[in-house]
């Protein structure tokens, strides 16, 4: 008796109720069905408190050089300064770091590796006439010391180390501070050449497309006595304020 072409004996094709090529490539290889988990942390037991205070410290010599009760309570060390004091005095008797007074005006327990105290002695005393010029950081930078080791200079603003922001130093100083966007400018000096060189340098070296100021120090970039030097260093006039194109 011969087969129905339709009927439930038809014979199947080769292949037949495999699964389709496009639908593994959708559903993954059958190894790495289900949901995976990374538990080596949770069975292997973690770093000793003394490890930890160990890379801490060695880790905040490396980033600062001159490591300062400030610059760490900055970091928000777990146990603050007193977490890794005894890993630093124990470094020090090794002989691998120094205890001293470099940085006035902060702690006396300060602790330095022995090339960061090299490199101050030879910057302590500058070439006669020689003029440094300002540098732009970001904010956050480790060699920004305002708002962690040393104290934001009297403002009506609100500076801070947030991310996106960035400072203006001059052999240490601080002349001014951009917020993030860098739309507006707090500056701590009556002179505002430097700070604004520094910005046109920042903008040449190709670290940013474009600077457009709208406020500095709270008011209208125009209103403002350093109009006349920006405009002078190449800033130009936008709709909304000044412009380096």
């Amino acid at each position: 008796r011969g087969r129905g072409t339709g009927g439930a004996g038809a014979a199947r094709r080769p292949g037949a109720g495999r699964p389709r090529p496009g639908r593994l490539s959708r559903l993954g290889p059958p190894a790495g069905a289900g949901r995976w988990s990374l538990v080596r942390l949770l069975v292997e037991p973690g770093a000793s408190p003394t490890v930890a205070a160990h890379t801490w410290a060695m880790q905040l010599l490396e980033r600062y050089g001159v490591l300062t009760r400030e610059a760490a309570l900055g970091e928000g060390v777990a146990g603050g300064f007193a977490g890794v004091y005894p890993v630093l005095t124990e470094l020090e008797t090794r002989g691998q770091v120094r205890r001293g007074y470099f940085v006035a005006g902060l702690g006396a327990a300060q602790f330095a590796l022995p090339g960061a105290v090299d490199r101050l002695r030879a910057a302590r005393d500058p070439a006669a006439g020689a003029a440094a010029p300002a540098i732009v950081l970001a904010a956050t930078d480790p060699a920004q010391p305002y708002g962690a080791a040393l104290p934001w200079p009297e403002t009506a603003m609100r500076p801070a180390r947030a991310a996106g922001a960035h400072v203006v130093l001059h052999d240490g100083a601080l002349q001014a501070y951009l917020e993030r966007g860098a739309k507006s400018v707090v500056t701590f000096v009556a002179d505002h050449e430097r700070w604004v060189a520094a910005l046109v340098e920042r903008k040449t070296r190709g670290r940013v497309a474009r600077v457009e100021l709208l406020k500095v120090d709270g008011v209208p970039v125009r209103e403002h006595p350093a109009a006349a030097v920006l405009r002078a260093a190449g800033f130009v006039d936008s709709y909304r304020g000044l412009l380096l194109p």
